[in-house]
């Protein structure tokens, strides 16, 4: 298990870069309909550049690689990120394309819906992706790659880290057929079970019909899906399963459910960015997987207490205490 009170851990990410822009209502509008809010809230964006904050305030030394337009959304968005201590070094800025914009509405449970402008991330260039890799992944523990950027941009990272025999994990949100391509590279995959199922059907060329929602349910579907998706990886699958925790699949192995910690849920927005950003922190550490997934799990129960992708995510100090307390035992 690694030692998360030392020298911070080196953590590459590789993602989207968004502003988001943020209605909260009373319910979510359904299709043709409008819902009215009291206001609209700016916050930084981009599951890269929120699993990038959610990581260096878990400990990390985290340097971002993606792209921003040169619009004045951009100057933002790195200026937000560089004052949570993300080192943008690895951001591309591309005159002819605005920076990415996410239109998120959430309701009074905390559930949103969203939709992303790409801009600027559908531009990532693959061979910025690995110069900006290869430079910086001495000294790194782990890479993390999200793929709301382009395909082969994503491909590109994961082949990357495999040859730099790092750590890599892959959030497949959303689970676009590159992912495909990069599977004999060995990353851990995290997907949440609708991005699962995804995964499984373009693996198998088979409509998978989901389970119910129960958590026993759910849970044996989620587990048998994940374990077809290790045998393409040889390596561990983490599916997430929002107010139920999370799943560990392991190769050959029982799977292994971790429950959420206590949450007052406000805004679900970002708990995955905040549990991809914990769990590649931990690991960069060499942290167990188990132990990874567990410190996760709790950052993403704390997160969701406020309104914002990145106003909840917890600082090590947090999960520390958290973890320490018994609030996410396996």
């Amino acid at each position: 298990m690694g030692d998360h009170a030392g020298a911070p851990a080196g953590l590459v990410v590789a993602g989207a870069i968004n502003v988001d822009l943020v209605v909260a209502a009373d319910r979510l509008p359904g299709p043709g309909e409008t819902v009215v809010g009291a206001g609209m809230q700016h916050h930084g964006g981009g599951k890269g550049a929120n699993a990038a904050v959610a990581g260096a305030r878990a400990g990390a030394a985290v340097r971002l690689i993606g792209a921003v337009g040169t619009d004045d959304t951009g100057d933002g968005a790195l200026r937000d990120l560089e004052v949570e201590g993300v080192d943008v070094g690895g951001v591309a800025r591309i005159a002819d394309e605005a920076t990415g914009v996410a239109l998120i509405v959430v309701d009074r449970h905390g559930e949103n819906q969203i939709a992303v402008g790409a801009g600027a991330n559908a531009a990532v260039d693959p061979g910025w992706v690995q110069r900006q890799l290869s430079d910086a992944v001495a000294g790194t523990g782990c890479v993390l790659v999200s793929t709301e950027i382009a395909g082969d941009a994503v491909v590109s990272a994961v082949r990357g880290a495999a040859r730099a025999g790092v750590v890599c994990v892959l959030n497949p949100a959303p689970p676009i057929p590159a992912v495909l391509e990069v599977l004999d590279q060995r990353p851990v995959m995290t997907p949440n079970v609708g991005e699962l199922i995804a995964l499984v059907e373009l693996l198998d060329g088979r409509t998978v019909k989901r389970e119910s929602a129960s958590a026993p349910a759910g849970r044996a579907q989620a587990a048998a899906l994940a374990a077809r998706l290790t045998k393409a990886t040889a390596s561990p699958v983490v599916v997430t399963l929002g107010a139920d925790g999370a799943l560990l699949v392991l190769p050959g192995r029982p799977p292994i459910h971790v429950p959420p910690g206590p949450a007052q849920v406000r805004d679900t927005t970002g708990a995955g960015d905040t549990f991809n950003g914990v769990l590649a922190a931990a690991l960069a550490t060499g942290a167990e997987i188990a132990d990874a997934v567990r410190r996760a799990t709790v950052a993403a129960s704390l997160s969701v207490a406020h309104l914002g992708a990145r106003a909840g995510m917890p600082r090590r100090a947090e999960i520390d205490e958290a973890v320490g307390a018994g609030r996410n035992v396996a």
